[in-house]
């Protein structure tokens, strides 16, 4: 289970974060279930092949030369119409959008190389401008994941973005191998509950062969049920999918505000649209200097910072409280406890109800109530907890948000560090940066791509973007899954004069919809186009 884009959209309770809890996202600001996860269903784009196919390697590299686009593709009409519900979204934001919402489906390439051969459809969501005088053009939106349905989201986070929503077409979608656009599906969900029993923190070679062996199977069931797809949902052919909709949505330049993971989308379409950014802002930001190893590394940072000061809060001490915190998931780790229901709260699933619950300092009273009771030997709060962030319902069916998560991770990441690299460099160090999570994530950086059918596209995502118009910047102190480093290291990626840097104070994955500063800083330069002194820092 990735996480930091990892929540990005389910993760992020509150602001339109609380439109997809939010989202959450796989790393760099994500999930990942090392193992497994979704429910069952169709690639979307044509029927997957019987056995495991051999894509070809890199397809989403950055640097690649695309034809240009057929007119067909940037001259076709969007047929809007009510939508209907999110059928394949995680299940708590499934219902059907309100009356003024509406749909369309637009075709894109499947593969840019062959941009007049076959296409996929990638679903999109919409409401119009409530200001006509006003309008400014379209706002287009990714609330992180990667695999997070901004379909499913949009809509829930109305509130916060009803300000925007007068002078913009909000819009948001559905990004390649997600949900209705051609969605990657690997496992129905008894496979995807079975996998969540097996050891992530392996003590023992055969606890570790097992582990090993479940996650590289994951990548195997992925290949066979949507192995179409596969070689194409990278991040660069999702950016040249985000300038496809501002060409048929008809506008110049392209409006944007990331959550998370879309951080580093909207970096990698800077990068490969400079001349084309108008106005882009970046909420939780992704590291983008950072590889796998590292990305995974900073979260165990960011994730351990968060436990901490969540413990202050208590007016407990780090030590005591890491110490607390790892007393108990040793115990799951030798016997799970009962949790109602017939089910069990293992160590996994108990570390991943707290990773949910660090998201958001909204939710540390629950996480005070799952902990006592957990110690006490009752898992239902914990185990409640996690089922929000791998998203079970009360029927037990699970969203494939992290099936989705996992195949874009995965064609981003060139780096396949192997379960020898875990145990010579990185668990040590891991479990030093976070004895609560570090081992975990140490051995997470083995198994998220072990064995993938398709090789990836980039060390480390390229976002410089001379020449772009200035860039909003936005990274949060406390925040868990995309640590506040990383935001400097975006806004210097992007360039001197491009990348324009806000740092807040607070204890969420994000700043906008949470703090009142860094909301109106973003919402007047979206609005306005005031670009804010690069440095500025916002404490409420």
């Amino acid at each position: 289970m990735r996480i930091g884009h990892i929540a990005d959209g389910k993760r992020r309770a509150g602001a339109l974060t609380a439109a997809a809890l939010l989202l959450a996202g796989t790393v760099v600001g994500c999930t990942k279930e090392s193992a497994g996860g979704g429910s069952s269903g169709g690639t979307g784009g044509g029927t997957a092949p019987s056995a495991a196919p051999s894509p070809p390697a890199g397809p989403d590299r950055a640097p690649v030369t695309t034809a240009a686009l057929p007119a067909a593709l940037t001259g076709q009409k969007l047929g809007w119409s009510a939508c209907k519900a999110p059928v394949k979204a995680d299940g708590m934001y499934a219902e059907k959008p309100g009356a003024r919402w509406q749909c369309a489906t637009l075709k894109a390439p499947l593969d840019y190389r062959e941009p007049g051969g076959e296409t996929l459809g990638i679903a999109l969501i919409r409401s119009v401008a409530q200001d006509p005088g006003k309008r400014i053009g379209s706002l287009l939106f990714n609330f992180g994941g990667p695999g997070g349905s901004g379909v499913a989201a949009l809509p829930g986070g109305d509130d916060i973005v009803k300000k925007l929503g007068r002078a913009y077409d909000l819009v948001s979608f559905d990004p390649r191998g997600v949900a209705e656009s051609s969605g990657v599906v690997c496992r129905d969900d008894k496979a995807i509950a079975a996998s969540h029993r097996v050891d992530s923190t392996p003590d023992s070679p055969a606890e570790q062969r097992a582990f090993m062996a479940a996650s590289a199977a994951f990548g195997a069931d992925c290949a066979r049920r949507s192995g179409k797809v596969l070689p194409h949902v990278g991040t660069a052919n999702t950016a040249r999918d985000m300038d496809l909709m501002r060409q048929v949505l008809g506008d110049a330049k392209l409006h944007y505000l990331g959550f998370s993971y879309g951080t580093e989308l909207g970096g990698v379409y800077a990068h490969l649209f400079p001349e084309k950014v108008g106005r882009l802002a970046m909420d939780g930001v992704v590291d983008p200097t950072a590889d796998l190893a590292r990305g995974t590394r900073n979260q165990a940072v960011g994730f351990q910072r968060a436990l901490e000061n969540y413990y202050k809060s208590r007016g407990i001490g780090a030590a005591e409280g890491t110490g607390r915190t790892v007393k108990l998931l040793k115990r799951l780790d030798a016997r799970p406890i009962p949790a109602g229901d017939g089910r069990t709260l293992t160590e996994h699933m108990a570390r991943t109800g707290i990773i949910q619950a660090l998201y958001s300092e909204q939710y540390w009273p629950y996480l005070t109530d799952a902990l006592k009771a957990a110690e006490k030997g009752d898992g239902s709060e914990l185990l409640a907890l996690a089922d929000m962030y791998t998203g079970r319902d009360e029927k037990g069916r699970y969203s494939t948000q992290d099936h989705a998560q996992r195949a874009i991770s995965c064609a981003d990441a060139a780096s396949r560090p192997t379960a020898a690299d875990v145990t010579s460099r990185h668990l040590a160090d891991f479990t030093t940066a976070s004895p609560a999570f570090g081992p975990y994530l140490a051995w997470d950086v083995a198994g998220w791509c072990a064995d993938w059918p398709v090789d990836g596209a980039w060390e480390k995502p390229p976002v410089a973007a001379k020449g772009a118009a200035p860039i909003l910047v936005v990274g949060t102190t406390g925040d868990p899954a995309t640590p506040v480093e990383g935001a400097k290291k975006m806004a210097d990626g992007l360039g001197t004069g491009v990348g324009v840097l806000v740092t807040s104070k607070g204890e969420n994955h994000g700043s906008y919809g949470f703090s009142k500063c860094a909301t109106r800083l973003v919402d007047d330069y979206l609005l306005k186009g005031a670009v804010p002194r690069s440095g500025t820092v916002c404490s409420s």
